[in-house]
């Protein structure tokens, strides 16, 4: 495992794939992401993760916004967790090597 974080976070919409929503990570983070993108990021910074949002564990891909990441949150996975826009989450995100 290259890196794990965990944070509570509020969700929130931004310009994206609908219907997604998504978690902002804690800049505090940002650093050890961009190191763990050069080895794991398929294009564009994008880099896969799993993840897990109030106990509910799911597989995504953070991507760069600004000087931090979003965490795409997909409809099945709003569901399963019972969770919607700005509602407020417990996340753990892992970013392991292939």
């Amino acid at each position: 495992m290259l890196a794990r974080f965990r944070f509570d976070a509020t969700i929130i919409k931004w310009r994206g794939p609908a219907p997604y929503l998504f978690v902002p990570v804690p800049d505090e983070f940002a650093g050890e992401i961009r190191y763990a993108a050069r080895i794991v990021s398929y294009g564009w910074g994008v880099i896969p993760v799993e993840a897990t949002l109030n106990a509910v564990a799911f597989t995504t891909s953070l991507f760069p916004r600004g000087d931090t990441y979003l965490l795409p949150v997909k409809m099945a996975v709003q569901r399963e967790a019972r969770v919607g826009l700005d509602d407020d989450v417990a996340v753990v995100i892992e970013i392991r090597a292939r």
